[in-house]
Order: structure tokens, then C-alpha cells, then sequence
């Protein structure tokens, strides 16, 4: 079945989805966001046939999210390079594999884990905050349609 575009739909969610919305191209984002660049060590990573790889890769690279440059040792291979537009993608992974740890592993069962760099500690659960910084919950939200004016 072909997948129907959400490409001109006033929700940004489903633009965002109609892009990025497959859980093979997450999981590349991903591995790319943890140093991977190369398209055999994508493969690898995530065990993904040639022709979807490529295809989705290709995509990625159309839209922005990734740049194709000249190997970074000077071999001749070509890197997959996430753009700002790739990089901006890291919270909302973050917030899943979050939400991930949260409601989709038993107690106790082993899970990898996001934590900073520099403490090697764990990362603080992404909140959702107002303009004015007050901590928000899913009850203090409601989505506007593009049609609706939201006030000053």
C-alpha cells in the first residue's frame, strides 16, 4: 500500500511525520547522531536491505537532514553528514527513547541508555515548558489549527 503524503497538511506533526515518520529512518538518525556516517556501518548497525537503505538515505539527503561528503580520513568513500536540520532532530529522539525506558521495558530489563558525555551520567527527562518557564503537562496543552490565531 502506498503510503499517503501529509506533505501539505496544516499540522506541523504530520509534516514532520510525512519526512521522518518511518521508524527505519529514526533509527538511522540515530546511529548517526552516535558517529555512524558510513553507509555499510549503517547497514551494519541496523541489519537494513541495500535498496531500503539507500532509498531512505537518498531521502534523508533530499530533505535536508543529512549532506553527503568526501570520506573525513581520505579514503574514497563518501560520509553521511546530519545537517543542523538532522542535528535539531536529536530532542525529539531523545524524548522517545525516553518515553521508550519509561513504558516499553519490564522492570529491570536491560536497556541502553542516553547519558552526557561529559559526567557519563544519565540525561534529565525532556519537559515541556511554557514561554514564561512554568513546567507544563499534557493537560496544559491543546494543538491550534492552522487556521487559529494564537494570541500574544
Amino acid at each position: 500500500m502506498k503510503r499517503k503524503s501529509l506533505a501539505d497538511e496544516k499540522c506541523p506533526m504530520a509534516r514532520s511525520l510525512d519526512i521522518i515518520g518511518d521508524w527505519w529512518t529514526l533509527l538511522i538518525v540515530r546511529d548517526a547522531l552516535a558517529g555512524v556516517s558510513r553507509f555499510n556501518d549503517f547497514q551494519r548497525s541496523l541489519g537494513a536491505a541495500k535498496s531500503s537503505l539507500s532509498t531512505r538515505l537518498k531521502v534523508l539527503v533530499d530533505q535536508g537532514i543529512f549532506d553527503i561528503q568526501p570520506a573525513s580520513d581520505g579514503s574514497a568513500y563518501q560520509e553521511y553528514v546530519l545537517t543542523d536540520k538532522g542535528l535539531a532532530l536529536a530532542p525529539v529522539l531523545t524524548s522517545l527513547a525516553q518515553w521508550g525506558l519509561a513504558h516499553a521495558f519490564k522492570p529491570g530489563e536491560q536497556a541502553s541508555q542516553l547519558v552526557d558525555k561529559k559526567t557519563n551520567r544519565p540525561l534529565k527527562d525532556i519537559e515541556l515548558r511554557s514561554s514564561d518557564g512554568r513546567r507544563l503537562h499534557a493537560s496544559d496543552i491543546r494543538f491550534l489549527s492552522g487556521l487559529t490565531e494564537i494570541p500574544a
